[in-house]
């Protein structure tokens, strides 16, 4: 009996093993265009991570064969034998998972337009996650799309199936926001979620919303939201500051949910209601950048979700936090993390080239001169078209095709620096991708 069950379960170890080698790295995997691709510092962290797991599973294997051959085997109960190799396949199954997790970001690569795509949101998550005042080193981080309304972030460094740490930020982007710039609401809110992980900001700010809650009893339960709701409130602030009005109106569309669900305070839940983090955007954006735009956007959301016929207690909240919110977002701006080296967040976050009338500006130059859009930042051209979008002056479908370019012409660009990057030799700089210049057809359409 024992002799059969360690046969038995040697045989199944030895097939085990012979489908870990059957484990192929992406690389030989997946079908693509160059400009669809991962940059070579994602592909390489993730190719890396999977052929280290799939050596330590590949010797844990080996040693469990080894084992069934030694005297301490042969002493053991068919129970203690089938436990051990139970271990093995389900340590097999994890590896798996992790293997899923990053097909489900490269399968997408190949298909047609939304690879690309894909690339483009590549630099957009790139260029946003920057910070000039921050001494950090932001991990790759790569997209892709799935179904439903909101984006999700899976950040470097933490935990993967089996306990190993992720190499690179995967969000995935709602496939209802492609392509228009709401995309950038959603995507920039997870980078958020990276960014403030990097810089310790959401331990931070919690430190300083404890200490608030101590030194007053009339507003301790106040603090106490505010505490419980920062890391999602970190995440939105991140996102208007890059991306201005368009980062509101895009979490408008997301939480423009049945009224129950609007008003609905789930004391587990650590997103803000909705009905309320849509003010609290509208009051980060006008304590950023501030413009009529703000009050405007926040009388339309009222108009949209009147209070009048909610339960008193529900009204007598929303009325509380509401007259607090200022002193709660003036606290957060202020905020001096050890991470920023002295500078208060509204230092780090404000870029004055974002702000609305320079955005305005900068959109009407861009209608006289569409060539130069290519060349802008990701997260700044978003910007600058998600404020067009805010005051009317672009349509849907020419903002569509527009940022569709622009995603192509960023993907492609990317591809062209690394590749010049990665030569062997010294070569004369490359033309200007032709995707430049559906760019600036679409502009040309806009003049007209």
């Amino acid at each position: 009996m024992l002799a059969d069950a360690s046969t038995l379960l040697a045989n199944e170890a030895r097939a085990l093993l012979t489908r870990v080698e059957r484990v192929k790295p992406f690389a030989l995997q997946m079908t693509m265009v160059a400009a669809a691709t991962i940059s070579p510092a994602a592909q390489t962290a993730i190719e890396r991570h999977l052929a280290e797991a799939r050596r330590k599973l590949r010797q844990s294997v080996q040693r469990f064969l080894r084992w069934l051959q030694s005297a301490e085997a042969h002493r053991a109960p068919p129970s203690e034998l089938q436990r051990r190799f139970t271990v093995l396949r389900l340590a097999f199954n994890l590896v798996l998972s992790q293997v899923d997790i990053y097909a489900d970001v490269l399968t997408q690569r190949s298909e047609h337009d939304h690879g690309v795509w894909m690339a483009g949101l590549d630099a957009v998550a790139a260029d946003a996650i920057k910070l000039p005042l921050a001494n950090y080193h932001p991990p790759p981080v790569i997209c892709y799309l799935d179904r439903g309304v909101g984006a999700a972030i899976r950040r470097a460094r933490t935990r993967l199936p089996g306990g190993d740490l992720n190499p690179v930020a995967i969000i995935r982007v709602p496939r209802e926001r492609m392509v228009g710039s709401g995309v950038a609401s959603s995507l920039i809110h997870e980078v958020g979620h990276q960014a403030a992980a990097l810089l310790g900001l959401v331990d931070s700010l919690r430190r300083t919303l404890r200490a608030q809650q101590e030194r007053s009893d009339s507003t301790r339960m106040l603090w106490q939201w505010w505490e419980r709701w920062i890391s999602e409130i970190v995440a939105d602030l991140w996102a208007v500051a890059k991306v201005g009005i368009g980062a509101t109106l895009g979490l408008l569309a997301v939480v423009s949910l049945p009224r129950p669900f609007v008003f609905r305070v789930n004391l587990q839940d650590p997103h803000p209601m909705p009905w309320l983090r849509v003010k609290l955007s509208c009051a980060m954006g006008q304590a950023l950048y501030p413009d009529r735009q703000w009050q405007d956007l926040a009388k339309v959301w009222e108009s949209f979700y009147p209070t009048t016929r909610l339960d008193p207690s529900i009204q007598n909240l929303i009325a509380s936090l509401q007259a607090h919110m200022p002193r709660f977002v003036g606290l957060m701006l202020s905020h001096r993390p050890a991470s920023l080296r002295g500078a208060a967040l509204h230092e780090a976050l404000v870029d004055p080239q974002r702000q609305p009338n320079r955005l305005r500006r900068h959109y009407r130059a861009w209608l006289q001169r569409p060539q130069v859009i290519g060349a802008q930042a990701p997260a700044f051209a978003f910007a600058v078209i998600s404020q067009a979008r805010a005051d009317g002056k672009i349509h849907p479908r020419q903002e569509s095709d527009l940022l569709a370019g622009l995603l192509k012409e960023w993907a492609l660009r990317r591809t062209l620096i690394t590749s010049e990057a990665c030569a062997a030799r010294s070569v004369a700089p490359p033309r200007k991708p032709a995707s430049g210049q559906h760019t600036e057809s679409i502009m040309a359409n806009l003049i007209d």
